[in-house]
């Protein structure tokens, strides 16, 4: 069922995990803070909202069931993130910075926990065909003057694959992840991002 909750505010995550019981599987999903691209508009308080949506909701929920997960004996955690961990650009850094502590932390639960069979790994996304995209899209378009889908086309063009990622690729590799098959697989930033991180490690 779904649960509706500001999970950057602890009252929001009393709620949810009120709801859920004792999880076996914990996929985490920050949202993308709005952002000026001039990092030195960025005010104390826009670092502290992408800090408590994209590091400390994340932290706190992990803490909260990582140790029920250690006690049956199966756990998976995994953290949708983004290839900006792994290539930092300056006008993302609102965002980018508080993954890059997550990528830290779960590098951390990752190791500690996996002779317990508890795993803990996050997915870098690339482009995807997502409404967050869609709109990102609509908004270039609306700025540049410029049809959708010239922006659209010139944007997957971009990427090595030539195309943005559908979601049930996502989808598929989170699967797996959260499986049985995944025991071995822990502490891992994994790209998916139709080649579009442009290093070799």
């Amino acid at each position: 069922s779904e649960v509706a909750a500001d999970l950057s505010l602890a009252a929001g995550r009393s709620t949810l995990l009120a709801a859920c019981g004792d999880p076996d599987i914990l996929v985490h999903n920050g949202a993308w803070p709005d952002e000026n691209p001039d990092f030195r508009a960025w005010s104390r308080a826009d670092w502290l909202r992408a800090m408590d949506a994209m590091l400390f909701a994340p932290v706190a929920l992990i803490t909260a069931v990582v140790e029920g997960m250690k006690a049956r004996g199966f756990g998976r955690i995994v953290a949708v993130s983004s290839r900006f961990v792994k290539e930092p650009r300056l006008q993302h850094m609102l965002s980018v910075s508080p993954r890059l502590g997550l990528a830290g932390f779960m590098n951390g639960i990752g190791r500690a926990y996996v002779r317990h069979n508890v795993t803990a790994n996050a997915m870098l996304t690339g482009i995807f065909e997502t409404d967050t995209q869609i709109a990102f899209g609509h908004e270039l378009a609306r700025r540049s003057g410029r049809p959708f889908e010239q922006i659209w086309q010139e944007r997957a063009a971009t990427n090595a694959a030539g195309r943005f990622g559908r979601p049930e690729e996502i989808a598929a590799l989170c699967a797996f992840l959260c499986s049985a098959h995944a025991g071995f697989v822990t502490a891992q930033n994994i790209l998916i991002d139709g080649g579009g991180y442009p290093g070799v490690f």
